[in-house]
């Protein structure tokens, strides 16, 4: 690199974004993806060693990809290329695959290729590079906010490792916001900011695991907020809000809203006011919320609340749950909304609930034994111990029902399910009562 290219890429590095800039250079300056990175890990253990094998980084945008892509390239010995799938074409690839096979073969270097975006690559463009990552001459670093599986060559990913990268923590963003304040190469530290705790708190919060959404947020607002009299740029929760273009709601999540405000969801939900319900989940979406932690209330709701009264309910909720693990933030929020208004439109019943804490209060109060024959006779000597003689396989009798004990005696009559006559759980009741009354049971 001569003196000119070395003045330019200085001048880029500093008109670069702060996100940017404040990329870490080495394997310990990275916060957060401990799962995958911790020191007893497979990946610290090969970036470490430079024994890197082709892999996919799966994960949310600013959950730190092409930030790992990053420092591999500052510590491994082969060469580093990068392409973005959005603009690269055969051309491009083919260039790489040309230099790569030079290198490899007059200096025996292998080429590292960092494809960002690799889910943007057609069928077509993923083939062409199979043959290359199969003999050696290319170690793939793919890396995309899409699941793998689904939208990269199945060829590709038996040949590579797949990573799946975590939104960072609310601490996680909160602790780059700091040494983005103080940094005085890379950051925003000649400035001499200062940013209240609450404007921190709330653009970690707001930023959603994406560590560029909240320092860009804060380098706006070091660039746009006048010196106080004190000569210092104060940050505060106000100039945080406006940055990020969001209002901060009051929402600790360690504190009283954040639990009223689920209270306030759940109540709406089992009381059957879908408005509501989708109110406090916008109030909890705006604010952060965790979506696994919302899918989670919704599903116990369907359950507690719903019950048999329909019981869709549940296999909606958890569905719902499954599918914001896999899409994520913003689509995942329409799945919610369809799950807390179906689950607060549907007839409601708590009967499944209130049967297994009455059976709990009797197992604790009850000393009960299973009759003799209910019991296992599947193994070596219970049919001499008369486990399981007399007992009538209710598939072989009409409707695949035949009266006989069931409960211990110790709790013979007691019942537990009392099923509404509300929704579904109606037919349930009707068919219970009339094989009941059958038999004279």
């Amino acid at each position: 690199m001569d003196l000119f290219d070395y003045m330019r890429n200085s001048a880029m590095k500093s008109e670069a974004p702060l996100a940017s800039r404040m990329r870490p250079d080495r394997l310990d300056e990275i916060v957060g993806q401990q799962h995958i990175l911790g020191k007893d890990k497979l990946l610290y253990r090969a970036i470490k060693a430079d024994k890197l094998g082709s892999v996919i980084f799966y994960g949310p945008p600013g959950s730190g990809k092409t930030t790992i892509a990053k420092v591999i390239a500052n510590t491994t010995s082969a060469e580093f290329t990068q392409i973005n799938a959005t603009a690269a074409g055969k051309k491009d690839m083919e260039e790489v695959v040309r230099r790569a096979k030079d290198s490899l073969g007059m200096y025996g270097r292998r080429t590292i290729l960092f494809v960002d975006e690799i889910h943007r690559f057609n069928k077509g463009q993923q083939d062409y590079l199979l043959p290359f990552v199969e003999d050696g001459t290319l170690i793939l670093i793919g890396a995309t906010t899409e699941n793998p599986y689904f939208e990269v060559n199945g060829a590709l990913i038996s040949r590579s490792v797949v990573f799946e990268l975590k939104a960072l923590e609310k601490e996680d963003v909160k602790q780059l916001l700091k040494r983005a304040l103080t940094d005085m190469e890379k950051g925003m530290g000649a400035y001499d900011a200062a940013a209240d705790e609450d404007a921190l708190d709330f653009l970690a919060d707001i930023a959603g695991g994406d560590a560029r959404n909240a320092l860009n947020a804060l380098e706006l607002g070091i660039l746009t907020t006048k010196r106080s009299g004190d000569g210092r740029i104060h940050i505060t929760l106000e100039t945080a809000s406006e940055c990020i273009q969001k209002k901060a709601v009051r929402y600790d999540k360690d504190g009283d809203n954040h639990y009223d405000t689920i209270s306030a969801f759940i109540k709406s939900m089992r009381g059957s006011d879908p408005d509501a319900a989708v109110f406090y989940l916008a109030k909890m979406l705006y604010a952060g919320e965790d979506i696994k932690f919302i899918a989670r209330r919704i599903i116990i709701c369907a359950s507690e609340d719903v019950g048999n009264a329909d019981p869709q309910a549940l296999s909606v909720a958890v569905a719902a749950s499954q599918a914001v693990e896999r899409i994520g933030m913003p689509e995942a929020q329409i799945i919610l909304s369809h799950a807390v208004c179906y689950v607060a439109s549907a007839p409601k019943s708590n009967a499944a609930g209130k049967a297994i804490f009455g059976a709990m209060e009797a197992v604790k109060s009850i000393t009960a034994t299973v009759p003799v024959h209910l019991q296992d006779r599947h193994y070596s000597g219970a049919e001499k111990l008369g486990h399981g003689a007399g007992y009538l396989y209710a598939h072989d009798f009409p409707e695949h029902y035949v009266k006989q004990q069931y409960l211990p005696d110790e709790v013979v009559g007691k019942t537990f399910y009392h099923p509404t006559d509300i929704g579904y759980e109606k037919r349930i009741a009707e068919r219970l009562e009339r094989l009941r009354n059958r038999d004279g049971f």
